[in-house]
């Protein structure tokens, strides 16, 4: 047996964002930057973003910003005119890679209102390009003044939400004589940052950090001027899609996401609503898509979210791979052979590593490099394992890759060596948590925020926590590498373990997990006391995804889930508002997140309880079309009656590549859409509202098949 410390979960107090422990070094500037607005305009390419006000501008000491690499290169960005801010007149995304800004002067000495016209256009390839254009509607020349005032920070990722250290004395800042270019370096040690700056026409002078137009605007002229900020790449990535500007921002050359756009099915959906957020979630997942070289091979797989989560991570990237298979294998096949790249194989505490455990997240910036945090890569996670053996066994059903499988035998021994040892840190069966390192989550389950596991009560639980959904993942696990031990592994003896321990784990968890009070409902987990942790949650939904709930309990746990207190009329909440500790504005207390109901909704369809799945799909996709299309990470967990649209999360990232994907598995699931034996099935559950739903060229097995479906027909044929 294992001696395990019980310690109190400790405190995480941005929730989503990972923060250490202890004391803050005397350079570090407390502070709580300001958001930038509901219509902010984010536009996000590859392992860079840049987020700005509705004008295009970022203020100083906001969370905005120009961000590469997990390292903010510009921290202000502001553009004035006769020393005023400029009217925004509109503004907006054109793709998720670039936006456009429309502006108009106030009034100013000598220059009446509106009269002169100003357009920003911003796209980020292998460089952030600004182009600035005026025009003068005035009848007379007009003498104006176009100031760009810059600064950078080169803030870490980490500190940007929360506190900034102030790096001004290693910062060395250069200029052109000619006005052409502006350059700031940072360095400390071996951690190097430039923000370079090209600037044509030249500014007419510089001063101090602000480039400087003296213009004389002609009517019925146009002045425009570009400027371009370096981002390099690193050696195993994909050159990003490069732009220029012309007429709405053209593609120079191939587009490198054609071959992930060519190998999704085409859609024909009579519900408009449907065909809608379907293709906003395809256009997401290219924006969030990271491409690289590994090996010989050229993979793709998806980073969790915008802006702050554009890194490899294990759950979210997983998750994502598992809800967008049925439309094509790739963003699967990378995020396999991504993760196991980095798969665990030693003892470190510092950063939550062990052999054989998957990752939950990589990051790159100063803070990382330099050793202050552990997320090179970081290992917090206790689900990662299992969800990376789940989607490997659910692209071999859809693919029948078997030499790909055995190519990670050795990853899929250490991976279930690592759930029957350092999982279970006590050996009671169950796969438990409690971080080591001092920098570390203290949730390592999807709730990963510091409250994000608590008692109904409110009181948070002492460590080593039992999750109840991780045990509903290892159990799938096993039955899924049985089937891969009976299949491509040829290990027999395996296949005959791993299912005698998955009957084992079913056993004993329905006895020590299940609860017979508020009409029966299993416990969100077990404490380190071996407690039940007694707050209804979202997470019994999860365990109908993985299999686990038998028969004669899979009613009772459908029937809470879309009871009054968890079901919000927009979606499952993530806590029944029976609990205490329910707050609908609560990172994981109350609030609703798509990618959950999406794998709810899953697993009530594979337990025959179709009109319930139906409901939270229909009522999710509603939710979409109150936010163009696109369903966020989180909204808030109100009741529907509480007004006429979702209410939005605060700080929600969109899009999140989990809540993006969520489309795709809400749309498996109507269609009772499977990969079985080398054919492609369907068991369609309509609404009559949706009319007929058509996928074409649907790829699995290494061909392509056709479906249509309308109610509860439908037919799937070879394509022609």
């Amino acid at each position: 047996m294992t001696n395990v410390v019980r310690r109190p979960t400790p405190a995480d107090p941005t929730p989503g964002l990972v923060t250490g422990g202890g004391d803050i070094p005397s350079s570090v500037v407390r502070t709580q930057p300001p958001e930038l607005g509901p219509d902010s305009v984010a536009v996000v390419e590859g392992r860079s973003f840049m987020v700005t006000n509705a004008a295009g501008d970022v203020p100083v000491g906001t969370i905005g910003g120009l961000v590469h690499d997990d390292t903010r290169l510009l921290s202000q960005w502001e553009l004035t005119l006769g020393g005023a801010p400029l009217l925004i007149l509109s503004s907006g995304l054109i793709d998720d890679d670039s936006a456009a800004f429309f502006l108009t002067n106030s009034d100013l000495p000598h220059v009446p209102t509106n009269s002169v016209g100003v357009r920003r256009q911003r796209f980020i390839s292998d460089a952030m390009q600004e182009r600035i254009e005026l025009e003068c509607f005035a009848n007379a020349v007009q003498s104006v003044q176009l100031r760009l005032r810059v600064g950078t920070d080169f803030a870490d990722l980490f500190e940007i939400k929360q506190r900034v250290r102030d790096r001004t004395a290693n910062i060395t800042r250069d200029h052109s004589t000619d006005g052409s270019r502006l350059c700031f370096t940072y360095r400390n040690a071996d951690f190097v940052a430039v923000t370079d700056i090209h600037v044509s026409p030249p500014a007419d002078r510089v001063e101090e950090n602000d480039l400087i137009w003296d213009l004389r605007l002609e009517p019925g002229l146009k002045w425009q001027a570009e400027l371009t900020v370096a981002l390099p790449r690193r050696p195993s990535e994909l050159p990003s899609l490069h732009r220029r500007f012309g007429h709405g921002f053209d593609l120079v050359g191939e587009d490198p996401t054609k071959d992930w756009r060519e190998n999704c099915p085409i859609q024909e959906f009579d519900s408009e609503l449907l065909n809608r957020v379907l293709q906003k979630s395809k256009m997401d997942l290219v924006a969030l898509r990271i491409e690289q070289t590994l090996g010989n091979e050229t993979i793709a797989l998806p980073a969790a979210g915008l802006p702050w989560f554009l890194t490899i991570f294990g759950r979210d990237s997983l998750v994502t791979a598992y809800q967008t298979v049925a439309f094509g294998p790739r963003l699967a096949r990378g995020t396999l052979r991504s993760l196991a790249n980095y798969q665990g194989d030693k003892l470190d505490d510092f950063r939550d590593e062990e052999p054989g455990k998957i990752l939950h997240e990589v990051r790159s910036g100063e803070l990382t490099r330099t050793g202050e945090k552990p997320h090179n890569p970081y290992y917090g996670t206790s689900d990662a394992t299992q969800l990376w053996l789940i989607v490997l066994s659910e692209y071999w059903r859809w693919t029948l890759d078997d030499e790909f499988v055995r190519e990670f035998r050795d990853n899929v021994y250490a991976a279930l060596r690592w759930i029957d040892h350092h999982g279970d840190l006590d050996q009671d069966g169950y796969v438990e948590y409690a971080t080591r390192s001092p920098q570390g989550l203290g949730n390592h389950c999807w709730r990963d925020s510091a409250d994000g596991i608590a008692n109904a009560d409110g009181s948070i639980p002492v460590l080593p926590i039992a999750t109840c959904e991780i045990q509903g993942y290892t159990y799938d696990a096993k039955l899924r590498v049985a089937e891969l031990a009976d299949g491509p592994l040829g290990d027999p003896a395996l296949a005959e373990r791993l299912r005698a321990e998955a009957q084992t784990l079913r056993e004993r968890f329905n006895r020590d997990f299940w609860l017979e009070e508020r009409g029966g409902y299993y416990a969100v987990g077990l404490d380190g006391d071996k407690r039940p942790i007694d707050s209804m949650t979202s997470n019994m939904g999860q365990l109908l995804w993985s299999g686990i709930v038998p028969p004669e309990r899979a009613g009772v746990v459908a029937g809470q889930l879309l009871s009054t207190h968890m079901f919000s009329g927009w979606g499952v909440r993530t806590t029944s508002t029976l609990n205490q500790c329910y707050n609908p504005i609560g990172y994981h207390s109350g609030t609703v997140w798509p990618h959950d109901n999406s794998l709810i909704a899953h697993g009530l369809a594979r337990y025959g309880f179709r009109d319930e799945a139906t409901r939270i799909i229909v009522a999710m996709l509603e939710a979409a079309d109150f936010s163009e299309h696109r369903l966020p990470e989180a909204f808030a967990g109100y009741d529907r009656s509480y007004g006429r649209k979702p209410v939005p999360y605060p700080t929600a990232c969109t899009p999140q590549a989990w809540a993006s994907a969520a489309p795709m598995l809400f749309v498996r699931s109507l269609l009772g859409l499977d990969a079985l034996n080398g054919r492609v099935r369907i068991d369609p559950c309509l609404p009559p509202d949706f009319g007929r739903i058509r996928l074409s060229r649907l790829h699995a097995f290494g061909k392509r098949w056709d479906l249509e479906a309308t109610g509860g027909q439908g037919h799937v044929r070879l394509t022609e």
